[in-house]
């Protein structure tokens, strides 16, 4: 057998799919079964959420920031939810950049509701993301290199042509092949995606976001709300040990049980967040209503938990008010503590504290607004 030599270019890539009984073993497909039931109460889940448009703002957000982070760009939620809306030429270079992964990943999930994942919109999404029109790589030289050693780890294919060939090659696998569970599929062709490396940049980002799209192609999601990347962010370090493991070793199985895993624990995890999300909603609504009975509306709660980071034209534009009351309703939220007034430059933005909070946390409680009955749940956490 010939030893991998991770400096020459791995022209010799395997086309897909591997043979069946490395991919579709018994625990594998068990496996599927119980990732399948996660992606379940994940969409029954986000169908409880009165508007849909808040977990599309939000959850896409935290995706974008983690998956930036696996490749060392890094900023922070607050940064992309206070720049989310408006023109971003104030961001940083790092929260501009996720802010065009979440875009790709807002555009490619319209794309996929029209048509199957193909390299042209592969293409599309890696060029969004970098903010340039980029083609299938042409040139020699690409290699991957430990941060750590600067050694080299891998050399990918080489030449436009076969790139092209074994993009081909990845594209018929997850249109033709109907007869493998489509979770066994998300995880081969996201191997397959990141070992053919068909751009100069932005390789990872893109192979991430269209392990979500698939989900969506395949009905398993309605939107891209599966927050995959912090599961891979926790578990770094076996995400490329068992993505070298397949190319070394041609060891399918680890690699599709770590991504099943990762797919029922982000799952359940985000779950649990929609679950709180819509519990804080409920909360804030009444409290709203209690405190400011003249201002309320379900409309402006809602609009706090689309716009975390409120400004007075988002409510005009909602058609919630125009702009003078707008402003009185922004500053009665803040003086009940629900909102709370920061200066960005010259613009004043409404930051909801609880619900930023919230998204951010790693766990999913929140507390209750001060003097408000609590009922059977806990006065700490806001939980049953």
């Amino acid at each position: 057998m010939t030893v991998f030599d991770p400096s020459l270019p791995y022209n010799e890539l395997p086309d897909l799919p591997p043979p069946i009984d490395q991919i579709e073993s018994t625990p594998i497909l068990k496996r599927c079964i119980e990732a399948r039931v996660a992606l379940a109460e994940l969409k029954q889940a986000a169908e409880l959420i009165p508007n849909s448009a808040v977990l599309v703002n939000a959850l896409p957000l935290l995706e974008a920031r983690a998956s930036s982070e696996i490749e060392n760009i890094v900023t922070t939620t607050d940064k992309l939810f206070e720049f989310a809306d408006i023109a971003e030429d104030r961001a940083d270079a790092a929260t501009k950049e996720a802010l065009r992964y979440r875009t790709a990943l807002y555009e490619g999930a319209k794309m996929v509701k029209r048509g199957m994942l193909t390299t042209d919109m592969a293409i599309h999404i890696c060029s969004t993301i970098k903010g340039l029109e980029l083609d299938i790589r042409a040139d020699s030289g690409t290699t991957l290199k430990s941060r750590m050693t600067g050694e080299v780890i891998y050399t990918p294919p080489v030449g436009q042509q076969l790139l092209i060939e074994k993009l081909d090659n990845w594209a018929s696998f997850m249109q033709d092949s109907t007869d493998i569970d489509p979770l066994v599929r998300m995880a081969v062709q996201h191997y397959q995606f990141e070992a053919i490396h068909p751009f100069v940049d932005g390789n990872g980002r893109t192979g991430r976001i269209l392990n979500i799209l698939f989900l969506v192609e395949h009905g398993l999601l309605d939107s891209p709300i599966l927050y995959l990347s912090r599961y891979i962010i926790q578990n770094k370090a076996p995400y490329y040990r068992l993505l070298k493991q397949v190319t070394h070793e041609h060891d399918w199985s680890s690699w599709i049980m770590y991504i099943l895993d990762g797919v029922e624990e982000t799952c359940k995890w985000t779950t649990e967040k929609i679950k709180s999300i819509r519990e804080l909603m409920e909360h804030t609504g009444e409290f709203v209503q209690s405190r400011l009975p003249k201002t309320y509306s379900w409309e402006l709660v809602e609009l706090l938990f689309k716009q975390p980071y409120c400004r007075i034209g988002n409510i005009v534009d909602a058609g919630i008010a125009k702009r003078q009351t707008a402003s009185v309703y922004l500053k009665q939220l803040c003086e009940i503590g629900v909102l709370r007034e920061v200066k960005s430059g010259r613009e004043t933005i409404f930051v909801h504290p609880k619900y930023i909070e919230l998204l951010t946390g790693e766990e999913n409680v929140w507390v209750y607004y001060a003097g408000v009955e609590t009922d059977s749940r806990d006065e700490n956490t806001g939980l049953v």
